[in-house]
């Protein structure tokens, strides 16, 4: 980190990560949804079958979260760009732990339903709870650097008058 206190990403250098991070993962989670119908539709059975209730629910789970996460995402980079001040130095670790548990949530429960045993899922699902604490704590860092926006001082207009956000 700079001398200064500034990011070497700054402000929007991490709205840009996370606006593209989130567009890509929507395309992606978006085509998992597809193929899952293509799965539905052509009636397969490693999909459909009985025996595979954990594989289609776990499948399911990875594709909801992945797309929620997408979500979030983008979100965070338009608040980033919006309102620059939730720029704080918690940022970087806020920021990796987002990302951290947008491959760990749906990673985990994609990976439970490959392999599974007598309607557990498989070894992959122990991904799912680090993930769910990365994306506990991402969001508590943002909820955090939100209510820091009220203890920020207003900013100097052009005519040097003080203008609220």
């Amino acid at each position: 980190m700079p001398a200064d206190g500034s990011h070497p990403l700054g402000s929007p250098g991490y709205a840009r990560r996370h606006l593209r991070f989130g567009w890509w993962s929507l395309l992606v989670f978006l085509t998992l949804g597809f193929v899952l119908e293509l799965l539905h539709g052509f009636k397969v059975g490693l999909y459909l079958d009985a025996s595979n209730e954990t594989r289609r629910l776990m499948w399911r789970l990875a594709h909801a979260h992945g797309g929620l996460l997408g979500l979030i995402h983008v979100a965070f980079g338009l608040c980033l760009r919006v309102v620059p001040e939730l720029a704080s130095r918690r940022l970087p670790a806020t920021s990796a732990c987002l990302v951290g548990a947008s491959f760990l949530l749906p990673g985990g429960f994609f990976l439970g339903g490959v392999a599974f045993y007598g309607g557990d899922p498989g070894l992959g699902i122990l991904a799912v709870p680090a993930g769910a604490a990365l994306l506990a704590t991402a969001i508590y860092g943002i909820a955090r650097a939100t209510a820091a926006i009220d203890r920020t001082p207003a900013r100097q207009g052009a005519g040097g008058k003080r203008q609220r956000r």
